[in-house]
């Protein structure tokens, strides 16, 4: 019959292998981005500029409906912004996965839940929200007739992002010492546009055919003037000039599953078959006018240098995966399966300059461009053994294997890097205890997980838009391989759940972004190297409570030190960090509910210095209507503040450089939401999680 739900989710539910955030149930997420959802989610943390730690790493995975997403692989902050939260059901956060899980991601997963359709009737919903730094159209319809179903999805928007940069850096040479200045304003704006299509057909009991296509894009702009002071002991090489900077970045991708499910009349027993295709072009450029011995920008007429620069990083990737599953009475179960990826990447990029008065016209600039093919196959296969042992204690016993195959061709300079493979083992392991009446359970869990590097890492391309930090990617990078051990404890106080969790995370090749010093007097460069070895020793506690049948509380600290031991660099470093998550909500009356949220995280320690800290609040009202089939929802975010600075530093025996980003975040918006028809829970379906990639 009928999946029918009443009452209210908690909105954080606490699992053996997760925490789950079910986001549909935070008001404060109406008319927001999914970053807005990922800042709320517990052991997350979204910086200013939007981008995503987990347990204070960017090690992760992030998925959609357990499956990977062309535009979040390509670039994880740009496209979180494209990504309406209106269409989020929950957030799934796994830090210790199963062997059926892909190995990648050596912090985690994050497994974005979208809201699904209906088993009967037509219905549906649509929605618009507006505000000082987002506007949104969302719209879903989806219907059941006998053994189909279809459900159809679209969704659009604006953003529109100020944010302001300040930099000092102290460089130290044998040509003696120098000082760089840099500031300036941005202004950053784009658009973005989301569409789904899936069918699910049930021809016969225990057979599922299941065809899902995605298409969805976003295109932005920035406009930025960058003010830029070289003052040095050499007289001769002191620079001052101000550059007009337009910058752009896009993206579209395409995605089309197909799954064939076949369950029997022995419960738990299952097979799947999934194969995948998904396309990806990403696009990129600036253009700027510089303005030599002038602190302000002037007229594009009075420049006296001009660069622009122009590219794309197309993709494809085919996945072809079988899973089974073979319960052996009720206390055991056996999972094996096999899984093929097939990728295809790269980047074409090229440079033009004028210098007026001395060029006619833009001329290519050789040496400066890129044209990049990276290929790159996985094969895998697990095995997952699970038992029950008495009534207390449940144990799980896996491993997986997986072999990776790549090669690159650099067409701009007529090179290659030759084929290359590697195999490896990644086996996990869990036990979880369950203590008197139910209530109270401990967890210990074992997975060795890795982390392979994506195009924007590999990418040789080198980027000058900032004249004194080049920065480039390092096609030789080997995949860092991690061990995580993890001990969670569970339990109920007066009624309220409660969990705590401890974690050592160790890599031993990590990828980490390395500054260093060029000939060039005053410019350094920045890219990416397997050179330290990192250890996270990590403290989650989560809780909450329900003080009256109105009011709840929910969130806890989480505390992490971590060490980076680089002999390449000679190097130990060591540092404390912490965050926070709280969420607050209180119901007067059946359609009136108040809610309010806070989050943030001190300063973490990278390689080379200090990352920024972060801080995010924000309060909502909403009200239902025409029998709670309307919605109006009103959201403020850091009403009391403008922006919050994110200070970060890098200290190197040739540099000492302090930068402040402040992102202007206070902001403003009201939701308008109506659905329509009879609703109730679709069934959801297995996907392909190809999380095996390390992305930005």
């Amino acid at each position: 019959g009928e999946a029918v739900v009443v009452g209210r989710k908690a909105l954080v539910e606490v699992q053996p292998d997760r925490l789950v955030y079910n986001a549909a149930e935070d008001i404060g997420n109406a008319g927001g981005t999914a970053a807005d959802v990922l800042r709320k989610t517990p052991l997350l943390a979204v910086d200013g500029a939007g981008n995503v730690t987990l347990r204070g790493s960017t090690s992760f995975k992030v998925l959609v409906n357990n499956q990977p997403s062309p535009a979040l692989a390509q670039n994880l902050t740009q496209a979180l912004k494209g990504f309406s939260a209106d269409q989020i059901q929950r957030v799934e956060v796994t830090t210790t996965p199963s062997a059926r899980d892909d190995g990648e991601g050596t912090a985690g997963i994050i497994n974005i839940v979208l809201k699904k359709g209906v088993r009967r009737q037509v219905n549906g919903h649509v929605g618009a929200s507006g505000g000082n730094r987002a506007t949104e159209l969302t719209s879903a319809l989806g219907f059941r007739r006998g053994p189909v179903s279809v459900n159809a999805a679209a969704s659009t928007g604006t953003w529109y992002e100020p944010d302001q940069l300040t930099r000092r850096r102290l460089g130290f040479s044998a040509l003696g010492a120098d000082t760089l200045t840099q500031s300036g304003r941005r202004y950053t704006s784009g658009k973005w546009y989301n569409t789904s299509l899936s069918l699910d057909y049930d021809p016969a009991e225990h057979n599922r055919f299941a065809l899902t296509g995605t298409l969805g894009g976003y295109q932005g702009q920035g406009q930025r003037d960058l003010f830029n002071q070289l003052a040095s002991t050499d007289k001769l090489l002191n620079q001052l000039f101000t550059r007009a900077n337009t910058e752009y970045i896009g993206n579209t991708g395409q995605e089309v599953t197909g799954t064939y499910t076949r369950t029997f009349a022995q419960a738990r027993r299952e097979w799947s078959v999934l194969t995948q295709y998904a396309r990806n072009a990403g696009n990129f450029g600036y253009a700027f006018d510089q303005f030599t011995n002038s602190a302000v920008a002037l007229a594009s007429d009075q420049a006296d240098y001009r660069e622009r620069s122009q590219g794309r990083t197309p993709s494809q990737e085919i996945t072809a995966q079988t899973d089974y599953k073979q319960p052996f009475g009720e206390a055991k179960t056996l999972e094996v399966g096999l899984k093929a990826i097939f990728r295809r990447t790269g980047a074409v990029a090229t440079v033009e300059s004028l210098t007026p008065g001395q060029t006619p016209d833009f001329a290519t600039l050789a040496g400066r461009g890129t044209d990049f093919g990276y290929a790159q196959d996985v094969q895998a296969a697990y095995a997952s053994y699970a038992a029950a042992l008495g009534k207390k204690l449940t144990t799980t016993l896996g491993s997986r294997v997986e072999r990776t195959s790549f090669s690159a061709d650099f067409r701009a300079s007529g090179t290659s890097l030759a084929p290359r493979s590697y195999a490896s083992v990644l086996p996990n392991a869990s036990a979880h205890y369950t203590f008197r009446r139910d209530t109270s359970g401990l967890r210990l869990a074992y997975s060795r997980r890795i982390t392979r590097p994506y195009i924007d890492y590999l990418n040789p391309f080198v980027d000058r838009s900032n004249p004194q930090n080049i920065t480039y990617g390092n096609p030789a990078l080997a995949p860092e391989l991690t061990d995580a051990y993890e001990v969670s404890y569970n339990t109920l106080i007066h009624a309220a759940p409660v969990v705590f969790s401890g974690v050592v995370r160790h890599t031993g090749n990590a990828i980490e972004a390395v500054r260093l010093a060029t000939p060039t007097p005053g410019v350094t460069a920045q890219t990416y190297a397997n050179v330290a070895a990192v250890t996270y020793y990590q403290l989650t506690l989560y809780g909450a409570a329900k003080f009256t049948k109105q009011w709840e509380v929910s969130g806890g600290p989480n505390a992490q030190y971590v060490v980076f031991l680089s002999p390449d660099r000679e190097l130990l470093r060591r540092g404390f960090s912490a965050g926070m998550n709280v969420d607050t909500s209180y119901h007067f009356r059946r359609t009136l509910t108040a809610q309010a949220s806070l989050s943030g995280a001190l300063p973490t320690p990278i390689l080379q210095g200090q990352g920024g800290a972060s801080f995010y609040y924000s309060m909502g009202l909403k009200k239902n209507l025409l029998g709670e089939k309307a919605e109006v929802t009103l959201n403020v975010t850091n009403p009391f503040n403008n922006s919050f600075p994110n200070r970060s530093s890098i200290t190197t025996a040739f540099i000492d450089e302090r930068t402040e980003y402040r992102s202007y975040q206070r902001a403003v918006r009201l939701s308008l939401n109506y659905r329509f028809g009879q609703e109730s829970q679709e069934r959801e379906h297995r996907k392909a999680a190809n999380d095996d990639l390390k992305t930005k």
